[in-house]
């Protein structure tokens, strides 16, 4: 897998490049001071991971990974946490904020390389075939799954992709996160943020800006919240009744 570093900072993008070759294999094609030259740069070559910060004269990091064409991944890079929220909306796979960890730049680049793998896949072909009120056949790695909505614990946004998520499995398919949250139980399934859905049974707890399953955190989205936070309430009141 290779990447491209887009920093107006120097010593950041150097710093970046250092970080980058300490804790993976990844191939850091090119680093760039502007998004306009990264983007001539994507017009011509073809890049798995951008590490983006947002923060930059001309263009910033968020207006620019909106136009981000094809299969690229984003990471976001910045010293600003206020714009982690609007990173998810954008389909990115992390937020890294800076003075950059050792060990989360690794968790962020081996979840990149998951959904590289899996979207170089034939995800094209990857549908779902049929649904019921209780499950529904997917088309997915050139296999057929029965998945019972129970057993989802929320589905992730990526592009005109969505990974859905079991205890036991991760299945990607060719569908927008619009149009899959249509073809399952509203009672059971709740939108939380432009990029995630998740099954209100699973989920334990939440704050101001994310929900949890255990130890997952997924983001929360300002215009969901109010929303979510009723049903999750209204859920739990009529369970005890």
């Amino acid at each position: 897998m290779n990447c491209i570093i887009v920093d107006d900072e120097p010593l950041a993008r150097d710093e970046m490049e250092i970080l980058i070759r300490e804790v993976s294999s990844l191939e850091v094609l090119k680093k760039f001071s502007n998004a306009f030259a990264a983007m001539e740069f994507l017009a011509k070559n073809e890049v798995d991971l951008l590490f983006l910060d947002i923060e930059m004269p001309g263009l910033n990091g968020v207006d620019f990974a909106a136009s981000i064409p094809g299969k690229s991944l984003t990471i976001f890079t910045t010293a600003y946490p206020q714009y982690a929220l609007r990173s998810y909306e954008l389909d990115a796979i992390d937020y890294l904020l800076k003075p950059i960890d050792k060990v989360r730049l690794g968790k962020a680049i081996r979840k990149a390389d998951m959904y590289n793998k899996l979207l170089s896949d034939d995800t094209a072909k990857n549908t779902v075939e049929s649904n019921t009120n209780d499950f529904f056949f997917i088309r997915s790695e050139r296999r057929t799954y029965k998945l019972n909505f129970t057993d989802i614990l929320y589905i992730e946004g990526l592009k005109d992709y969505v990974v859905i998520y079991t205890q036991n499995q991760k299945l990607i398919t060719a569908m927008n996160i619009k149009t899959i949250h249509q073809k399952i139980p509203q009672r059971l399934f709740f939108r939380v943020s432009k990029s995630f859905v998740v099954n209100m049974e699973q989920v334990t707890s939440y704050d101001n800006h994310a929900v949890y399953m255990g130890e997952t955190e997924i983001p929360l989205g300002e215009i969901y919240r109010t929303d979510f936070v009723k049903k999750y309430v209204e859920g739990h009141l009529d369970s005890e009744l």
